[in-house]
């Protein structure tokens, strides 16, 4: 059920993209359709601390998401190679696209206007998509904190 902080309604048609992947491989949602689910979850900056924290938090349970037919794939602005420093440095299994134009942000809208201390900026916000094997928007997890958003998104997918 889409509340009002909801874009996307429970069985829209995710957005389709293509996007360049730290393993030099381009990724293309449609290319997911009738194999398997998705978990994309995009987020601001490598090696920040609450990247780090969910990113780590996910590489924890990756193998469990695998398990339950998802592939999961972190999208930022960041280059290839701040991808590649961040999953060398902290041992990150999966695959981090890069969106440095953020047309993928603004097709998810999760690029949006925030108010830091009074002051407002454009930015990221932490959001991550479940995605069916059909290409329909299972659920969107919005404005999530880091910590223990990895566990949450998986819990979700396991009683789904």
């Amino acid at each position: 059920m889409a509340t009002k902080n909801d874009i996307f309604e429970q069985g829209m048609e995710a957005p389709d993209f293509q996007l360049m992947g730290s393993d030099g491989q381009s990724y293309q949602l449609s290319d997911y359709r009738g194999k398997k689910g998705v978990v994309l979850f995009f987020y601001p900056k490598d090696n920040t601390p609450g990247c780090t924290t969910e990113s780590c938090e996910f590489k924890e349970i990756y193998d469990e998401i695998r398990d339950l037919g998802y592939e999961l794939l972190g999208i930022s602005r960041d280059s290839l190679s701040s991808h590649h420093r961040f999953i060398d440095k902290y041992e990150l299994p999966f695959v981090l696209l890069s969106d440095e134009d953020k047309k993928v942000h603004e097709a998810y809208a999760v690029w949006q206007e925030k108010n830091m201390y009074g002051k407002k900026t454009m930015g990221v916000v932490r959001s991550t998509f479940a995605v069916d094997v059909e290409g329909k928007i299972l659920k969107e997890f919005r404005n999530v904190k880091a910590k223990g958003h990895a566990l949450k998104v998986y819990e979700f997918l396991k009683n789904s």
